[in-house]
């Protein structure tokens, strides 16, 4: 791809780098903001550069946030009692997205993969589990996505919490296996929570 401007090609070139563009989209994209007032695009680039120097991860779930704590965890009309455990962020977007589940979350960070050198000492699992010894939790629910990494999660997690008072369940599968929870479709995903079935009955098919 030839470009008459240097300019232009360094912006082409920093949208390509994200997932999803490729030189042609990162064109267009481009060539949109050229078509701008400078003060829309200032606003466009100033809001980016805020949002990544300002948001946090909350310390209580590791969503991200403008505070400590992220507007789900510090809402008081959430059922606190109720940790939905989810692998990413797109995963909490998705769920909520449903307007079907009324508690918190626990953002793992990933999930068990030994092959790709990811394992339990990477992801967020030992802040679960001293949520769990310090707040009053009623209910675990897994929503990771039903694949074998993401059952492989489940199982060590559960070992991890044996012996605890809690109810533990995960999402039925209305998510087909091998699927993506942030593709699938609201109705799916919503009624795949509200039919969430306990994790022993899960993982003992």
């Amino acid at each position: 791809m030839q470009f008459s401007s240097a300019l232009l090609e360094a912006a082409v070139n920093e949208f390509s780098r994200l997932p999803g563009i490729g030189k042609k989209t990162a064109l267009r994209l481009v060539l949109h903001l050229l078509k701008q007032d400078t003060e829309a695009v200032l606003q466009f680039t100033n809001a980016i550069a805020h949002m990544r120097r300002e948001i946090r991860f909350c310390k209580r779930c590791f969503n991200v946030a403008d505070e400590d704590l992220c507007s789900i965890c510090s809402n008081t009309f959430r059922q606190q009692q109720t940790i939905c455990v989810v692998e990413n962020i797109r995963d909490v977007i998705a769920i909520e997205n449903t307007q079907q589940y009324n508690g918190v979350y626990h953002v793992l960070g990933g999930i068990i993969s030994p092959l790709d050198g990811v394992g339990p000492d990477d992801l967020n699992i030992e802040a679960l589990l001293q949520r769990v010894a310090e707040e009053k939790i009623e209910e675990i629910i897994f929503a990771l996505n039903p694949n074998i990494q993401g059952d492989t999660t489940i199982y060590y997690i559960q070992k991890k919490l044996s012996g605890k008072d809690i109810r533990i369940t995960t999402i039925a599968r209305g998510i087909a296996f091998g699927g993506e929870l942030e593709y699938a479709d609201e109705l799916t995903l919503g009624r795949s929570l509200q039919n969430r079935l306990p994790v022993e009955n899960y993982m003992n098919r």
